[in-house]
């Protein structure tokens, strides 16, 4: 087979490829490197596949070894909650953890169910084994037989049903039940308004007004959380509203509402990219508040670096 013909044949997959390898490794740029990797493989392969199976399958099962290959190089992806307790007050010079694998958000779940690449999901199965990660998501969320995936882990359908009952157990403990009613998309767009304004402000009031009483902000690569109004108001106040001039960009990021934050630092003449801040809603309020720091978020997102 011709390089572009293989190329037209994977390419309808290659969307929700990179999603599944996204939720499998918790970081855009490991699921690039993993979905090159499954790809040439099965490039390779490609001669010796005999259609006794659908292409989508084979791939996935492909794509899935790929990603369990680079979790056993790798480790797995960590939030700062994962490091130890939230801080009570304002934690002023807080540095960058560099020797951490910090998860990342993902910036377009056209491919799948939003809930299937929400934050707390995917975090979620970075506390699971490589194996039970992959049964999980390639029984709950796609939908292959425990019998299919058996077969391409090279296990029992008891093992991946024994997976499964495990991984079920770990991902109920860490993620919140999801909310019956989930607010309005007016509502949603009033709160991510507000929070860019309340920013741009420095309206501790209307930030206040957005929040659960116990929302908790956290902001990876930075090691120190903050639960409950209190803690976080007083942390934007003591830093955030204090470190610059801010503009923010209404986006998405692993299908919840989020915000690109531009900052322009004292004596800079421009606006450069801060963070993406991913906004989790419990009813009509923000519960969680999730900001990724680093400009290397921003090419991801299709989103400009810096602005006047």
């Amino acid at each position: 087979m011709r390089t572009q013909d293989f190329t037209d044949l994977v390419a309808p997959l290659r969307g929700e490829l990179h999603a599944h390898c996204y939720r499998m490794l918790g970081s855009v740029h490991d699921a690039d490197d993993a979905l090159q990797d499954a790809l040439l493989r099965a490039w390779r392969a490609i001669d010796g596949f005999e259609g006794r199976s659908a292409l989508r399958s084979w791939l996935y099962r492909i794509a899935t070894n790929a990603c369990l290959d680079l979790i056993a190089r790798r480790g797995r992806r960590a939030m700062p909650v994962d490091l130890g307790p939230s801080s009570d007050h304002a934690v002023v010079g807080d540095l960058p953890l560099t020797d951490v694998a910090w998860l990342s958000p993902y910036p377009d779940a056209r491919y799948e169910q939003r809930e299937a690449v929400e934050l707390a999901f995917v975090a979620a199965l970075q506390h699971l084994p490589g194996n039970q990660r992959a049964a999980l998501l390639l029984f709950e969320v796609l939908g292959f037989s425990a019998a299919e995936i058996a077969t391409w882990m090279d296990t029992t359908t008891a093992s991946v049903n024994s997976a499964l009952q495990r991984a079920r157990a770990t991902v109920a403990e860490k993620v919140p039940p999801r909310d019956d009613q989930p607010p309005a998309d007016a509502r949603v767009r009033e709160v991510v308004a507000g929070y860019s304004s309340a920013l741009e402000r420095g309206d501790v009031d209307l930030l206040r007004s957005l929040l659960t009483e116990d929302v908790t902000w956290s902001m990876p690569p930075l090691p120190h959380w903050y639960r409950g109004r209190s803690a976080v108001t007083e942390f934007v106040t003591t830093i955030a509203f204090t470190c610059g001039s801010w503009q923010h960009v209404p986006t998405s990021a692993n299908g919840q509402p989020a915000v690109a934050s531009y900052l322009r630092a004292p004596g800079d003449d421009v606006h450069r990219g801060w963070s993406i801040d991913v906004l989790t809603f419990r009813g009509d309020r923000v519960a969680e508040l999730t900001a990724f720091i680093g400009a290397e978020h921003f090419e991801a997102f299709g989103l400009p670096v810096a602005r006047p």
